[in-house]
């Protein structure tokens, strides 16, 4: 068993926007290997998200839709004596990122009869004007964090 972590991948940016998040969440979108596939539905959307927002810098959307959807807080579970208390704990920048970009993806993929760069920039919008389905579940997390604050002070 490994007992250090091993250091992540670098991930190289985008080709499109030369961008490491754009090319982040091309990764996520990827089903079965097929990254030029991703890439069309990604920048697909991004061009949806543009003319629709008609705003010229799509990528600026972007990070702040990723920025409205990034939790601040998180629940962990922590086994105390025979029972298990969810405690809040703060989400560290990077974590928050890939979350928001796996709830964005998620909600667009649960979304029934559009082609899914429709879906995917439906739910960029929505995260860009703090509404939508991401939105409401970084509240959620929020709300669940906050009911469990007295479970604070067992944090390790």
């Amino acid at each position: 068993m490994r007992r250090r972590r091993a250091q992540p991948r670098e991930i190289l940016p985008d080709p499109k926007f030369n961008n490491k998040l754009v090319a982040k969440f091309i990764n996520m979108v990827m089903r079965e290997g097929k990254k030029s596939i991703a890439e069309k539905i990604v920048y697909g959307a991004f061009d949806i998200v543009k003319k629709q927002l008609n705003e010229p810098d799509v990528l600026k959307v972007f990070h702040k839709a990723i920025d409205n959807a990034r939790p601040r807080l998180e629940l962990k579970p922590r086994r105390v004596g025979g029972a298990t208390y969810q405690i809040p704990v703060e989400v560290k920048q990077e974590r928050g990122t890939s979350i928001a970009l796996r709830w964005i993806r998620d909600f667009a993929r649960n979304k029934k009869g559009k082609p899914m760069q429709v879906k995917l920039a439906e739910e960029i919008i929505a995260a860009y004007k703090a509404e939508g389905l991401a939105i409401k579940k970084r509240d959620d997390t929020h709300k669940m964090a906050e009911a469990n604050r007295a479970f604070a002070h067992l944090r390790w």
